[in-house]
């Protein structure tokens, strides 16, 4: 599976009542950390069917970015039933991303 585009419109139904665990990535086109991340992310979300990865671009959803006060990208969370349960910033190698998911 690929990751998601996440969307205000779509961040209830994709992340909120998910029944899995989920890998947030907040990212932007011009970020050339966020594009480092990018296949790992990928590559994680192929690999990981208990979990859901969703990427959200800040420019195309600054309120998402307000929301979860994201300050600096890329930053991700992990969240389940609707809580943030870890979250990182910068660019990460896979090994540190997969230690903030559960098991």
């Amino acid at each position: 599976m690929s990751a998601i585009h996440i969307t205000k419109e779509n961040f209830e139904s994709e992340i909120l009542r998910s029944d899995k665990p989920v890998l947030l990535d907040f990212w932007a086109p011009w970020c050339a950390p966020c594009r480092m991340v990018l296949p790992v992310v990928e590559e994680i979300a192929a690999e990981r069917s208990d979990i859901k990865v969703g990427k959200i671009n800040i420019d195309e959803q600054p309120d998402l970015a307000k929301q979860f006060r994201i300050m600096s990208i890329p930053t991700l969370l992990v969240m389940h039933q609707g809580e943030i349960v870890a979250r990182t910033m910068g660019a990460q190698p896979k090994e540190q991303l997969l230690e903030l998911l559960p098991e």
